[in-house]
């Protein structure tokens, strides 16, 4: 069973904290879905994650390419992940069932700390994960840094 990373983002904007996930991912030598509720957001991170070549490299796809199952990164608003997908990261109050969490390596929710709707979704989505059994971990911004105020691990 996997476990879920719940980020608090209040400080650093997604597009600043996602680079960094996203490479700690591919290190980990994990296939990640990007998974949104807007294509045409998912089309701005895209381009984001493009033009961030002086950070080096992110190899990724978005959604409707000839090559989606073989890319690192996919950007998607499917509400299944790729077969061989490891970690799932979901965006702008994106659901993730219990069922795909279990499947998983990681999960990762991040949700935006000034945007009620994302706030009330990642709690509801905290409860259903951890009430299905899947190891939580929630981590907040702490001037400037990151840091985890929160798990269900033992």
């Amino acid at each position: 069973m996997g476990r879920a990373m719940f980020y608090h983002l209040t400080g650093t904007p997604l597009e600043a904290t996602l680079p960094r996930l996203l490479e700690r991912s591919l290190e980990a030598g994990w296939q990640v879905d990007l998974r949104g509720r807007d294509r045409a957001r998912l089309e701005t991170l895209d381009d984001r994650l493009w033009l961030g070549a002086e950070e080096g490299f992110l190899p990724h796809g978005l959604e409707g390419g000839a090559h989606d199952a073989r890319q690192p990164v996919l950007l998607t608003t499917s509400s299944e992940a790729r077969p061989g997908t490891a970690c799932l990261m979901a965006i702008d109050a994106a659901e993730v069932t219990a069922e795909e969490a279990a499947r998983m390596e990681r999960v990762c929710i991040l949700f935006d700390g000034h945007d009620d709707m994302q706030l009330t979704a990642a709690r509801a989505q905290w409860r259903a994960l951890t009430g299905a059994g899947t190891v939580a971990e929630y981590w907040a911004q702490d001037d400037g840094r990151w840091e985890r105020k929160m798990s269900t691990a033992g």
